[in-house]
């Protein structure tokens, strides 16, 4: 028995337990000093939002002491509860069958190791942090007398309270965790620090967790591959034109306006998942917006600035390049928000006749229910945000980026955390990761606009609420046949806010919602057979009547648009080459702009003058 278990235990190596304190020991001091100094950087909108959290609980405990009988009531239950989960760890401990519990969730991903099921004390302590978060939960939303906002974000900090204090998350209450650690003598937690002091170490954010191979892709290489060219490029963006894949082309060419809190190539990973190739092979000539990795030169420029320079310059230089005035454009996330601007802007002065027809990918259009990014958006959290962007000139993109993670904390936080430093393992490649680890600044000026005007105002979605170049912006005005693609799952524009978009347009409209979430949903080649899409000719007032009435499909959204766009595309004529118009070419795509990373400042460094050579 003994030797054995010698067997199983891995021995010490002592030469690998020296290199990495060596790395540790080397790297820990000046990493902590950096990571001090980045954290002063965030300071003042670290206490704004503490204020607002500590102000929302504040008032929560005031409604909790106004009724002391609910609160009451809600004890005496998880008590009951509690005992009932006592009895039942109790006969499992004696080798008893007990009943499973109804906190189980076979679709919480952090419970599946076998041992939070068959090992008594690990089941009771799973059970035990599943019964306290519900009761929490439960209380809260049983509280009557708070406002929606606040009932909100109180939901939203406590969540993530509960995600952090998970036994997951701890090595001694993570049987998994726990069998690693004694497994490897500890080489594992070592591993994981050296990975967090590499994290600490990285780029200008706080602390920007590795989610997956940094080394493992290079844009232009084995992302963004579809081959094009720069026809055109100004302060805000770079315009792509991609090579055509048939021999014949729909006349009508197609503009994507990606959002500029991301970088395109979402749209253009890999050939086998990039939206672009598809749609070149589908025999649409395709132009794609690169949206420059703003700095502190850029902080005056507007939303507007962002319309001008960048969908209305677009359509002109492909006027040029193709002799066509009408384009079908798709905006994604905040370009589909830009798109919608764009549109109005373009009707009202007489022009609507440029666009033939919108798509908007997850978009939202009317900002009156945000989802959870809506704890972020008040007065004073705003007013911390617009100070520190006056200061620098810019959004710095680490800080947005880490705003998104906390709306799926367990996923893209938690999970990282165990993984990474716990384990001590490295993440591996992928490239929607990758794609995601790759963060942009906004404008100053431009980033205040947006928040102040959408989210905390919701002024888009009445007539006349903003002007963009001294015109007022009415979506009423929107004729043309307009598409929503929009998920299911998606955490950064809900489904069901998007769909109040379709009420604000005037001509055809069709909705369409996809399986999955705000970018896997989206990007879902149709050989890949992943993820469905729904469908419902009507468009009823509310989105849950739209959804029970709906028509469910295994196959891509992707092929229900090119049913749809088809009708706006125009007739086939042989393929473009790019540069035969009155563009000329800058480079091979994807350009200098997108190459730019927060992480390596000497990224994405551009030698041309802007416009046409």
């Amino acid at each position: 028995m003994t030797e054995k278990n010698h067997s199983e235990t891995k021995p010490f190596d002592m030469n690998e337990l020296s290199k990495i304190m060596s790395e540790v020991n080397k790297k820990s001091r000046q990493v902590v000093e950096k990571f001090m100094e980045k954290n002063k950087q965030f300071k003042e909108i670290d206490q704004a939002e503490t204020k607002v959290i500590t102000d929302s609980f504040q008032e929560l405990t005031a409604k909790l002491m106004a009724n002391p009988t609910k609160l009451f009531d809600s004890q005496m239950s998880y008590w009951q509860d509690y005992w009932g989960l006592i009895q039942k760890s109790t006969s499992q401990l004696w080798g008893l069958p007990a009943k499973p519990s109804d906190e189980t969730d076979t679709s919480d991903k952090r419970f599946r190791d076998e041992a939070w099921e068959s090992n008594p004390m690990f089941s009771f302590i799973k059970q035990s942090y599943l019964l306290t978060a519900r009761a929490i939960r439960n209380t809260i939303h049983n509280i009557h007398g708070l406002d929606e906002k606040t009932r909100q974000r109180i939901e939203f900090y406590t969540n993530q309270y509960l995600d952090a204090i998970s036994p997951t998350n701890f090595i001694m209450t993570n049987p998994e965790l726990l069998k690693l650690t004694i497994e490897s003598r500890g080489e594992n937690l070592l591993k994981g620090l050296n990975n967090l002091l590499d994290d600490l170490d990285r780029g200008p954010c706080q602390l920007q967790i590795k989610m997956t191979d940094l080394d493992a892709f290079e844009i232009g290489k084995n992302l963004a591959v579809t081959p094009g060219k720069i026809i055109f490029q100004n302060d805000l963006m770079q315009l792509i034109q991609y090579k055509p894949t048939t021999d014949e082309v729909f006349e009508r060419p197609l503009l994507i306006i990606p959002p500029w809190i991301n970088k395109y190539y979402i749209l253009d990973l890999t050939e086998k998942n990039s939206m672009v190739k598809w749609m070149t092979d589908q025999g649409y000539t395709v132009f794609m917006i690169s949206w420059v990795n703003p700095d502190e030169t850029l902080m005056n420029k507007n939303l507007e600035d962002y319309m001008l320079e960048g969908p209305v310059t677009a359509l002109e230089a492909i006027e040029r390049v193709t002799s066509q005035k009408s384009v079908n454009v798709i905006g994604y996330c905040m370009g589909g928000t830009l798109l919608a601007c764009t549109t109005a802007y373009l009707t009202s002065k007489g022009e609507g006749g440029r666009i033939a027809s919108n798509t908007y990918m997850a978009s939202l259009l009317d900002f009156s229910d945000p989802g959870d990014i809506g704890v972020f958006i008040d007065e004073k959290q705003i007013s911390a945000f617009e100070k520190k962007m006056n200061e620098q000139g810019y959004m710095d993109g680490c800080a947005m980026s880490n705003s998104f993670s906390m709306l799926r904390a367990n996923d893209l936080v938690w999970s990282y955390i165990i993984n990474n430093y716990m384990k001590g393992v490295s993440p591996v490649a992928f490239d929607i990761l990758f794609w995601n680890s790759d963060a942009t600044n906004l404008p100053a000026k431009m980033h205040s606009f947006y928040l102040r005007n959408m989210y905390l105002k919701n002024l888009l979605r009445k007539p006349g609420g903003i002007q963009l170049n001294r015109i007022p912006i009415d979506l009423s005005k929107i004729t043309i046949p307009v598409y929503f693609i929009s998920t299911r799952e998606d955490h950064i524009s809900r489904w069901q806010s998007t769909y109040y978009g379709t009420r604000l347009h005037s001509g055809p409209v069709r909705f369409v919602l996809g399986a999955s979430g705000h970018v896997a949903g989206i990007v879902n080649p149709p050989h890949k057979k992943k993820y469905g899409h729904w469908t419902n000719e009507e468009l009823p007032e509310s989105a849950e009547e739209w959804l029970n009435g709906s028509k469910y499909h295994e196959t891509s959204w992707w092929l229900d648009w090119l049913d749809w766009n088809k009708t706006y595309a125009g007739d086939k004529i042989p393929a473009r080459i790019i540069g035969e118009g009155k563009n000329g070419k800058l480079e091979d795509a994807p350009g200098c702009y997108v190459t730019k990373r927060l992480d390596l400042p000497e990224s994405g460094v551009c030698y041309m003058p802007n416009a046409l050579l």
